[in-house]
């Protein structure tokens, strides 16, 4: 059987397979737990999941206590501009999955990856709600032609 090198494939494959190495490192109850111990580890895979998007999605990492991958959920889907929120659902895709962190993240088709007012008010909003149920928010990432971290601009 012949071996494919990285070099053959094209880059939409190159990100698919990026990806799932990036998610195998860092998912919960493999044989090798990495915990996602910077926002470095989850910019890279909020930006390898939601970059290409034309659209807007709104994504979640749920995190066990120790920082390990949980899940990572694409949970809504907008248009070129916004996309509902409603952190009821994502209240409660968290406690299905037992997470006592979270990390949000969407993109901006834009590539403009400033956080809008919008932004902020739906980061209180679920940092509120998340609360409520004993659940840490611990980042809220904005994906365009880079990957703002709004806890490291104090606005989570």
């Amino acid at each position: 059987m012949e071996q494919l090198s990285i070099l053959d494939l094209d880059e939409d494959a190159l990100i698919q397979h990026a990806t799932k190495v990036l998610e195998k490192r860092l998912r919960y109850r493999t044989v090798q737990v990495q915990p996602i111990q910077s926002p470095a580890d989850a910019r890279r895979l909020a930006a390898l999941r939601l970059a290409g998007y034309e659209h807007e999605v709104f994504a979640v990492f749920f995190l066990d206590n120790r920082h390990r991958l949980l899940a990572f959920e694409e949970m809504f889907r907008g248009t070129i501009d916004s996309a509902s929120v409603h952190p009821r659902e994502v209240v409660k895709e968290a406690l299905a999955r037992n997470a006592a962190a979270v990390i949000l993240a969407h993109n901006h088709p834009s590539g403009v990856a400033e956080p809008s007012s919008a932004d902020e008010r739906i980061t209180r909003r679920l940092r509120e709600a998340l609360a409520l149920v004993d659940i840490r928010l611990l980042d809220h990432l904005v994906v365009g032609e880079e990957v703002v971290s709004m806890a490291e601009r104090g606005l989570v």
